[in-house]
C-alpha cells in the first residue's frame, strides 16, 4: 500500500512541478507550486518524518506561497491577458539538465556507498557515534541538534542562522529608499 501511495503522491508531484515551469501566467504557476509542496510533504509522512512533513506544510506551502501571491498582487500588470511567465520557453535546455540530473541521481543510487544501520542510525561510514532512538522524531531532532553527548549540529544550525541574517541585512539595504 505505501509504494502505491508513493507512486501516487510522485506523479502528482511531477506533474505539479511540470506546471510550476510550464505554466504561463504565474499566479497559476504559484497555485501549482502548493501542490507540488504538499506531495512533498506526503513523501515525508511516507518516510515517517511526521515533523518534517508539518514544517514543509507551514513554511513553504503556507507562508512561501502566500508571500509570493502577495508579490504578485502587489506588482500586477495592467493588461490581464499578458504572459506573465516568459521563462517557460526554454523547454530543451531545461530537459537536457533534467536529464543530466536525474542520470546523476541514479549514478549516486545505484554506484554509491551503501547506508549502514547502526543501532537505528543510518551512517555513511558505520563510525559515527549513534543516539539512543526516541520514540518520537520531534526529541530526536532535538537531541540531534542540541544534544552534548551525541553529535550535535548547533555549529552549522548557526551558520546557517547567520547566514539568513545576512540575507535580511542585505533585502533590507537593497530595498531601503535613500
Amino acid at each position: 500500500m505505501a509504494t502505491l501511495l508513493f507512486w501516487v503522491i510522485a506523479i502528482i508531484l511531477v506533474a505539479s512541478a511540470l506546471i510550476v515551469v510550464g505554466a504561463r501566467k504565474i499566479v497559476h504557476s504559484a497555485i501549482a507550486l502548493v501542490a507540488v509542496f504538499a506531495m512533498a510533504s506526503g513523501i515525508f509522512l511516507l518516510l515517517n518524518a511526521e515533523f518534517i512533513a508539518i514544517v514543509q506544510i507551514l513554511i513553504y506551502a503556507g507562508a512561501v506561497t502566500i508571500l509570493i501571491l502577495f508579490a504578485l498582487m502587489l506588482t500586477r500588470t495592467s493588461n490581464q491577458n499578458e504572459t506573465t511567465n516568459p521563462n517557460s520557453k526554454g523547454w530543451g535546455v531545461a530537459l537536457i539538465v533534467s536529464a543530466l540530473v536525474g542520470a546523476g541521481v541514479i549514478f549516486a543510487i545505484t554506484f554509491g556507498r551503501s547506508l549502514v544501520q547502526l543501532g537505528g542510525l543510518a551512517t555513511a561510514y558505520g563510525t559515527a557515534k549513534a543516539c539512543p532512538m526516541p520514540t518520537n522524531n520531534v526529541v530526536y531532532i532535538g537531541m540531534l541538534l542540541y544534544s552534548p553527548s551525541c553529535y550535535s549540529y548547533v555549529l552549522p544550525f548557526e551558520i546557517a542562522s547567520l547566514v539568513l541574517l545576512v540575507a535580511i541585512v542585505g533585502a533590507i539595504v537593497i530595498a531601503r529608499e535613500d
